[in-house]
């Protein structure tokens, strides 16, 4: 015990147990000011989540656990919550990320899974409990390629070059908005999906940013993982899957080409997005851990918007000002046969 931080930890736990012959292990950390530890007593384990209030707000995550897990979705359970010091105590989902089962063999079964919880998520009516993903989001995200990576870079647009930029976002937040607007979890992907013991459903934890968005997005944030990557064609028959799982509502006037469009479009808004937060990690939070992915996110980037017109002055900007630089400080990615 060293800190002031896990005396209140220890004290709150004692009381909130009825016991102090826990073991307490901290795990390793995340992106976030958040940690977690596991908590065990007698056979029985626990997750503490440890959110200081001066730098995590845990309301939203409260709020809409109670939310989903009132709507049949596998979140944990909350045991206790201590909201002014930042404390929750929640069931444990166990140590078996997806991304660990992932194989050749198991990937398809796995993911039609996830699709399947997927589908789920967005048949409930989240409107008046999520934010909009707004256009402003959307263009907010964007921004963070404009102001995290090209400056690392030491890349400068031009007035001109401004505008290409800007005209390529604006394309792209319509193109989002466009879409039929469902609840997104908005980091829905294979580390943040658990194999829980003698469970088919998946465990999904970290959502507390969810809102109301396109109904592709959390689709692309699973196929198109900036941790894992799978052959495009294999990507393109999860799209099928998942688009024949979609609601008649969600497919009227929307062809199986048009839906893999918005897949495609929104994917492309995501990329550009992570590229600016993987970079910020760094720069402004001292994690190094996310620069290794940044190749791999690129190279969605220049893969998946090749003929998409709208943005060929957008990829040229990148292709000839950005991608020397970024080969230069961040390196080039091997494509995976």
């Amino acid at each position: 015990m060293n800190t002031q931080r896990e005396q209140l930890i220890h004290t709150w736990l004692t009381s909130v147990l009825e016991n102090d012959q826990f073991q307490i292990a901290y795990l390793a950390g995340d992106a976030s000011f958040r940690r977690y530890a596991r908590i065990q007593l007698q056979n029985k384990t626990y997750m503490l989540m440890d959110a200081p209030p001066e730098k995590e707000d845990c309301i939203p995550f409260v709020t809409i656990d109670e939310f989903f897990a009132g709507h049949g979705v596998r979140v944990p359970q909350i045991v206790a919550k201590d909201l002014n010091q930042g404390f929750l105590l929640l069931e444990d989902f166990g140590d078996v990320l997806l991304s660990t089962l992932l194989n050749d063999e198991t990937v398809d079964q796995y993911y039609e899974q996830s699709f399947k919880q997927l589908i789920h998520l967005q048949s409930i009516n989240g409107a008046e409990h999520f934010p909009a993903y707004s256009y402003e989001k959307l263009l907010s995200e964007m921004q963070l390629l404009i102001d995290w990576m090209l400056p690392s870079l030491d890349i400068h647009p031009t007035a001109e070059q401004k505008k290409t930029i800007d005209d390529a976002f604006d394309f792209l937040a319509q193109a989002a908005l466009a879409q039929p607007q469902v609840i997104v979890h908005r980091d829905f992907h294979s580390r943040n999906l658990m194999k829980i013991a003698n469970e088919e459903e998946l465990g999904v934890i970290d959502f507390q940013d969810a809102v109301i968005g396109a109904d592709t997005y959390d689709l692309i944030s699973i196929t198109r993982d900036a941790y894992v990557q799978w052959n495009a064609e294999r990507v393109y028959q999860w799209f099928k899957v998942f688009y024949e799982l979609l609601p008649v509502s969600a497919r009227q006037n929307r062809s199986f080409d048009q839906f893999k469009r918005d897949a495609d479009l929104m994917a492309i808004q995501r990329h550009i997005k992570i590229l600016g937060i993987f970079v910020r990690l760094f720069e402004r939070d001292g994690k190094s851990g996310y620069l290794k992915d940044l190749p791999r996110v690129m190279w969605y980037l220049l893969e998946e918007s090749r003929g998409y017109h709208e943005l060929d002055d957008f990829m040229a900007f990148i292709h000839s000002s950005v991608m020397p630089k970024f080969i230069e400080k961040y390196g080039p990615y091997e494509v995976a046969a």
